[in-house]
């Protein structure tokens, strides 16, 4: 692990002198690498600077319907149950199991690495115990991920609803919308209209993100890197290190979230024409209820960012996999996955001068150039010392 005395001067020189209570509001962890690594890497930071951090860890579970629709919803599932069509009419709770079985890889590092709040409501929380809320990163303010159907996760709750009469600061650290369109109803965008206006700063982390601020918010907003872009690879390798990961057994990493016949063609051609090994980090039968649960198990994070660290090439439609393919300084391809958002990506690999490596899963390999890693980070150096400082300054001066 990284100590003191071997930090970049660029966290050694914004040591602050006032030491603030931080809480973190991010999405729900579930089973996400990215996700997970977001809230690890953004809480890093921030004690790397000096301060006490939590991050919020909010209600995670399958939740029953709401009162007003309980004895319907029963009824009908008794009905089910009778016919043998579902196992249990309480599904959710059956849900909650298997969702601990196939995290019981991951949930150890979320265990000793995140410094958590685990809360049952937001209502839980107290204002006199922090200084600032930090809300980001990742898709945090993607209304989807938001179901109306339980009050705990309205959007408006992203933009600080619960805190609207607490004296503590509002920071947003890129957070992202995750698409160019604009998915709040009318009331929704008004009433986080409202909320985003009592900020204290505001940043994104897509181009389009600034642009959707403005408009709908008339809100100026700065976009900057993702949180684990703001730690190094020394810091990731540091992880798998310390938890005795083995070596990966392949050189081409695939990281895949929605496998098509026509991305399996793409790892086959790049394998061959590389003369690589394809191997993969992730289990593609998360989601098979079909299967057995422990068929369904996840593998480590640790061992998700070995595979980068292992990989002569990824190939990946996964918006954190790129981003540790750029950390790692990887050869790489990302097919555009348009159902789980175009703009990440896309805004994400212009700031490199990576537009070349979002491809169709047709892509001719002989027109494509390998990545030069020298000029990336030229660019990759100064976004990331302007986004660290953009968060000090956030924060507050001591």
């Amino acid at each position: 692990m990284v100590n003191s005395t071997e930090r970049t001067d660029i966290f050694r020189n914004f040591e602050c002198c006032y030491r603030m209570r931080i809480g973190i509001l991010t999405l729900s962890f579930h089973t996400n690498y990215g996700g997970i690594l977001q809230a690890y890497a953004l809480q890093t930071v921030l004690e790397r600077m000096g301060h006490k951090v939590e991050v919020f860890d909010t209600p995670n579970k399958e939740m029953l319907p709401p009162l007003w629709r309980l004895p319907i919803t029963l009824a009908k599932r008794l009905v089910l149950k009778s016919l043998g069509k579902i196992k249990s009419v309480f599904i959710e709770r059956n849900r909650d199991m298997a969702n601990s079985i196939i995290a019981q890889n991951i949930q150890p590092f979320v265990d000793s690495h995140i410094h958590r709040k685990v809360i049952s409501s937001f209502k839980k929380l107290h204002s006199e115990d922090y200084d600032a809320i930090v809300v980001g990163s990742d898709q945090v303010w993607r209304v989807i991920y938001f179901p109306l159907l339980w009050r705990e996760q309205r959007i408006e709750n992203a933009y600080l609803l619960f805190a609207r009469k607490w004296n503590v600061r509002r920071i947003a650290y890129a957070a992202s919308f995750g698409t160019d369109s604009w998915e709040y109803s009318p009331q929704q965008t008004e009433n986080c209209k409202r909320l985003i206006r009592k900020f204290d700063a505001v940043s994104v982390r897509e181009d389009k993100g600034v642009g959707l601020c403005k408009k709908f918010f008339d809100v100026e907003a700065q976009q900057v890197l993702d949180p684990t872009m703001l730690l190094s690879k020394d810091d990731y390798v540091a992880l798998f290190t310390k938890a005795k990961i083995p070596e990966s057994k392949g050189s081409l990493l695939s990281y895949v979230l929605d496998e098509t016949t026509e991305i399996e063609r793409l790892i086959k051609s790049v394998a061959d024409k590389k003369h690589l090994t394809p191997f993969a980090v992730n289990n593609p039968h998360e989601y098979d209820e079909s299967l057995p649960l422990q068929k369904r198990v996840k593998p480590a994070i640790e061992t998700w960012l070995r595979g980068f660290y292992d990989a002569d090439y990824v190939i990946t439609d996964s918006f954190h996999a790129c981003v540790f393919s750029i950390l790692f300084k990887k050869q790489f391809l990302v097919v555009g996955n348009k159902e789980r958002g175009m703009s990440r990506f896309e805004s994400l690999l212009k700031q490199f001068g990576l537009e070349s490596r979002l491809v169709t899963s047709d892509i001719d390999l002989n027109n494509l150039n390998e990545i030069d890693y020298s000029s990336v980070y030229e660019r990759f150096d100064v976004l990331k010392d302007m986004s660290v400082n953009y968060l000090k300054e956030s924060i507050g001066k001591c």
